[in-house]
């Protein structure tokens, strides 16, 4: 596929000491679309107006790989492959692969994603689409980009293809497929490439309508000035294409299953600490390719994305191991990482490091050194800025610039269901370190907003809820949660010309305000 523009005001690197620039973070998901869930097509181009208008010149998502367990963007079944349920049927019937009235959408919830009736409904469209495509839908200039793409995305897409048919086949895990294939015995795949090689195909072709339409959507964005922050997951997830196809660069034991898994010890969200049970890296296996793999991954979502936001950024430095079978996080410890080794041989291979640490948490100084000897920006969270201490570095008066400040994120609640839900004595609190003498949750999530975008930070950020003073109702995610997550959406209505104009202000009024 042809790579799309590079926008011409992206600063050669992050973050010059005069820039100043504002985004706004919001899923693909939470975008409003008849169809049941959010997708790349029409109304995600509409968004991008929209930011374009606020005066925005980021769009932060969340990871865009398919997604697993709990329907979570971080428990992905790949790094390198996208999202399926993120195709926009609208386009699929401008590119002639569909007709109009194949599309015709069901009864959908407006505000929320039911994950179960889209991937039915998908799946079924995506079906009609091999169909027509067989039948020679799209033509010889769609089979040579096909197949193009095919070979240039073989070194993961023939993995993700067969695990994603197996798992069709035999069930979720694939630790519970028969044996030869958990541990890919080469006459045992050569045999389900032969049976199951429409099925496999019809993967590759689905991978490959993703790709096609984030390209577009980057090359639109960056048309609009508008550039777009990804999101990577620092572990993969268990049950995923990832650690079937490499077990070599994990800590497996001879079954295949993990000997240690991820988590973080006791924090903000949970005093039992969070268990999150991915398995965790061999580092040594890894050091000996020069970070192949993991490079690798960095490089499939910059075709994607502009900047990478590196979750759990901690876990470079160090990384909490969690025996596997244990019922809590409590007793772990800590493991070193791959360190400065692994940001030398990612600049050496990018030429840049385009990357924003997610360095919450419990952040020792050896994530402060690991993050600045790079001076790859941080993260800071005005939500976690209350508790009477001077120096609380998630104050606005104690950022520097080379940071992106947020008012929350996907895992808080939304600021104003997050005031809403503090003691009358922690809500005057707030309003005190804010210099507000009254207010409710609308008037301080406004205010939280306006001191970030005041901040010295050089990008300030705010989900979309902050920005229309949602409450509770609209939050994203509720940290050591399963179930019930990553479901909310966006109206239409909401993104309102008025609402942009006051959001542009801001932005204007703050120094923020790039023109395209």
């Amino acid at each position: 596929m042809t790579a799309p523009p590079q926008p011409s005001s992206l600063p050669k690197s992050l973050f010059p000491a005069d820039y100043r620039a504002a985004g706004v973070l919001l899923h693909v998901t939470s975008l409003p679309s008849r169809f049941g869930i959010g997708d790349f097509g029409p109304q995600a181009r509409t968004w991008i107006d929209w930011l374009h208008d606020a005066g925005q010149s980021w769009w932060q998502v969340l990871p865009l790989g398919p997604i697993g367990r709990g329907h979570s963007p971080y428990s992905s079944l790949s790094s390198f492959a996208g999202n399926w349920l993120l195709i926009s049927p609208d386009d699929l019937v401008h590119d002639g692969l569909l007709q109009a009235g194949e599309v015709t959408p069901r009864s959908f919830p407006e505000h929320a994603v039911d994950f179960e009736a889209v991937i039915a409904y998908k799946n079924e469209l995506l079906a009609k689409v091999w169909a027509n495509v067989q039948s020679g839908a799209g033509g010889g200039e769609l089979t040579s980009a096909y197949e193009q793409f095919c070979h240039d995305s073989s070194h993961w897409l023939d993995d993700f293809a067969m695990f994603s048919v197996l798992r069709d086949r035999h069930g979720e895990h694939y630790l519970k497929w028969p044996s030869e294939l958990v541990h890919r015995d080469r006459h045992a795949l050569a045999q389900v490439a032969q049976e199951l090689a429409k099925e496999i195909d019809q993967v590759r072709l689905a991978q490959f309508l993703v790709f096609r339409q984030t390209d577009r959507l980057k090359a639109y964005a960056h048309g609009k000035g508008v550039r777009l922050i990804g999101d990577l997951p620092y572990f993969v997830c268990a049950d995923s294409s990832d650690v079937w196809a490499n077990p070599e660069l994990f800590l497996l034991d001879q079954q295949r299953r993990p000997s240690f898994v991820a988590g973080v010890p006791p924090d903000y969200f949970s005093a039992d600490g969070q268990l999150w049970g991915n398995p965790v890296y061999d580092w040594s296996a890894l050091r000996g390719t020069g970070y192949r793999w993991y490079i690798d991954r960095l490089r499939a979502l910059l075709d994607q994305a502009d900047l990478i936001r590196l979750d759990h950024f901690r876990g470079f430095a160090a990384a909490w191991h969690v025996p596997a079978g244990a019922p809590t996080a409590l007793n772990g410890q800590w493991v070193t990482g791959p360190g400065a080794e692994f940001f030398h041989a990612l600049q050496s291979d990018l030429g840049s490091l385009p990357v924003i640490a997610e360095d919450l948490g419990l952040i020792t100084p050896d994530v402060i050194e690991l993050r600045d000897a790079f001076d790859i920006p941080g993260t800071r969270v005005l939500q976690f800025a209350f508790d009477g201490m001077e120096d609380n570095p998630y104050l606005p008066e104690n950022y520097v610039h080379n940071t992106v400040a947020f008012t929350g994120t996907h895992d808080n609640n939304t600021t104003r269901g997050w005031f809403d839900s503090l003691g009358e004595a922690e809500q005057e609190s707030v309003r005190v370190a804010l210099s507000i003498p009254e207010g409710d949750g609308v008037s301080v999530a406004g205010e939280m907003l306006r001191q970030v975008w005041s901040s010295s930070a050089a990008l300030a950020m705010a989900p979309l809820q902050d920005l229309l003073g949602l409450g509770e109702d609209a939050r994203m995610n509720v940290p050591g949660t399963p179930e019930g997550n990553w479901c909310w959406r966006t109206t239409s209505e909401m993104l309102s010309a008025s609402a942009a104009q006051r959001l542009r202000e801001l932005t204007e009024e703050s120094g923020r305000l790039i023109s395209a």
